[in-house]
């Protein structure tokens, strides 16, 4: 590969100030437009040197900053190694006469030269910017605006801070205003772990040039806790969620269960008693919650045991679809528990979050939430005040009119390519798929080990079902293709059992793209006479391509499957707005325009 900087059509497009479809065009009918240099069919590199000067010779206006310069040569090196190169960008520019950066020489002047530009911060951030957009499937970041707050609620004075989930360390970005220098005796103190090591890397480049003394270490925090001794004065973390794998059968003896073990399925239960442990007493704890976590049958005991121990504070339901925030107080010696916790739905207006929390508002008493469900979820408990229905009715038009669903870019064809094929029969005899199916007559309605069903795989939601251990259960892996006879998903999660009605495919993927073989499968199911009831999906063709090309084809479906899921939240928020003005217009709250 060459390691000059190359551009895709939407660099172009953004360098030359028009569209995606604008490149497209003048790829048709321009004989002299740059041929690509590398990547695929469906997504091709151009030189940037060379689409500098077609653009020049045809008087199309463009820009190529110093910033795009620099990150155009990070991403010339490949996709496998940028996140490493973005790593040592923030090593560098963080120390940039520390050395041991593993950056090549002409790399390393433009990145000088940004930093004399811009400053070393805003020319970071810049970059991180670019490849958090560039590997949004692949990274979970916590939105600004909501560990802000996190911040202010758990850590309002600074001192010892820890999250031990901190990936690339959004969280921890708005302690810098508490303001430590590293040659300071007051202020701030970060400590991070992180289960990626490139993003551990990021988050301690990023807080390093905002001046904020952090230790961040790579690790698994509930596996290997790196700071089992400090007690911080606050913690904040948003961990990940649905993770079935998170060492149940290892930890089950562990010390930081004080208020229960966590079930396998609630590793989110593990995160917070694991927070707990690490504040100290009357600190304060913040994490974000996937909202059945407040509800989940598994859940009760701990959830009950929180609230009679006076540990649970708030639960805040931050926005419709989205998580709920726990806030949480390591009691002290000989502290009466409260008799009351607060319990809100913030509706999408954080603003509301502090004020309520500092006043006293939507107080629920804890003796009402300990009967067998423990249920303590802010839809059941915090029912819409009337007064602000209109504002949340404004609100929710803001939301829905805002909603963009973004489709992908795919190049159109005079005619089909004429490809070789082959068949997932085939592909299974070569070995390079094994198709799996769920024992017959297996119940998935009640149990103790997750059950991924049709309806999951059709609302492209987590397992709903529940089973009982038995033999034959197809256990899920990251990478598998599950399929009803209309649709296919790739799975990214394990520790879930394939349920009823449902057929696996799981690929060797150094050779087969899982997203590729999905694509297929569902694009054969949509073509099905209606009636049909049984479909031989070994006959199912797909073309006879290399692995590279295939990812190209499988980014290409993951991305419709991406505006799938966007359009049904958009569906969401239009019955939530109906229902809003629905009851609005019936009690008086809103009116209709004169």
């Amino acid at each position: 590969m060459s390691h000059d900087p190359t551009v895709n059509a939407g660099d172009i497009a953004r360098l030359a100030g028009v569209g995606r479809a604008a490149v497209s065009n003048w790829r048709r009918r321009h004989d002299d437009f740059p041929k690509p240099v590398d990547g695929t069919a469906a997504q091709p590199l151009f030189a940037l040197r060379e689409v500098e000067a077609w653009l020049s010779r045809y008087g199309k206006s463009y820009q190529v900053s110093l910033a795009d310069r620099a990150w155009q040569r990070l991403k010339a090196s490949g996709d496998l190694q940028l996140g490493e190169l973005v790593a040592a960008a923030g090593g560098f520019l963080a120390s940039p006469d520390g050395g041991g950066h593993g950056l090549d020489a002409g790399l390393a002047t433009v990145l000088r030269e940004l930093a004399a530009e811009r400053g070393a911060l805003a020319a970071y951030e810049f970059l991180c910017a670019r490849y958090f957009e560039a590997h949004s499937r692949k990274l979970s970041l916590t939105r600004e605006d909501v560990a802000a707050l996190m911040v202010r609620l758990a850590a309002p004075e600074g001192g010892i801070v820890l999250d031990p989930a901190c990936g690339v360390g959004t969280l921890l970005l708005p302690l810098s205003s508490h303001g430590r220098a590293k040659d300071e005796p007051d202020g701030v103190r970060v400590l991070g772990q992180e289960l990626e090591d490139t993003s551990a890397r990021i988050a301690a480049a990023r807080l390093a040039l905002r001046g904020v003394e952090a230790e961040i270490v790579h690790g698994d925090a509930l596996r290997r806790d790196a700071f089992p001794g400090p007690r911080a004065d606050a913690v904040v973390c948003d961990p990940p969620f649905n993770e079935r794998s998170w060492g149940y059968d290892e930890l089950t003896g562990d010390p930081r269960w004080e208020h229960g073990l966590p079930p396998r399925g609630e590793s989110e239960l593990a995160w917070v008693q694991h927070c707990l442990t690490h504040v100290r007493p009357g600190g304060l704890v913040a994490i974000l919650m996937p909202a059945a976590a407040a509800s989940r049958r598994a859940g009760r005991r701990i959830r009950g045991n929180l609230l009679r121990a006076g540990a649970l504070r708030a639960v805040v339901t931050l926005w419709q679809g989205g998580p709920d925030l726990w806030l949480l107080r390591r009691p002290e010696s000989g502290e009466r528990p409260p008799s009351e916790i607060a319990i809100m739905d913030a509706e999408g207006d954080l603003s509301r979050v502090e004020p309520a929390l500092r006043d006293g508002a939507h107080q629920v008493r804890i003796i009402d939430l300990l009967d067998d469900e423990v249920d303590i979820s802010p839809s059941r408990h915090a029912p819409r005040a009337g007064a602000d229905l209109g504002r949340a009715f404004a609100d929710a038009r803001e939301r829905f009119m805002a909603a963009s669903v973004a489709a992908p870019d795919l190049l159109v064809l005079d005619q089909p390519l004429d490809q070789p094929a082959t068949t997932i029969g085939e592909l299974v005899k070569a070995g390079l798929v094994t198709i799996l199916q769920a024992p017959p007559r297996m119940s998935a309605d009640g149990g103790d080990l997750p059950v991924l069903t049709a309806d999951d795989v059709e609302r492209g939601t987590t397992p709903s079902g529940a089973t009982t251990a038995e033999p034959g259960l197809v256990r899920i892996q990251p990478g598998d293709v599950v399929a009803t006879y209309a649709t296919a998903r790739v799975v990214s999660q394990d520790g879930a059992v394939l349920g009823p009605q449902l057929t696996l495919y799981r690929v060797d993927q150094r050779r087969v793209d899982p997203h590729f073989l999905a694509g297929f499968l569902r694009s054969a199911g949509a073509r099905v006479p209606a009636g049909s009831s049984r479909v031989d999906a070994r006959r199912t063709r797909l073309p006879r391509l290399s692995l590279a090309e295939q990812r190209a084809y499988g980014d290409a479906f993951r991305q419709l499957a991406t505006m799938e899921d966007a359009l049904r939240e958009a569906t969401a928020l239009g019955e939530t707005l109906i229902r809003l003005g629905h009851e609005g217009l019936a009690d008086g709250r809103l009116h209709p325009p004169s």
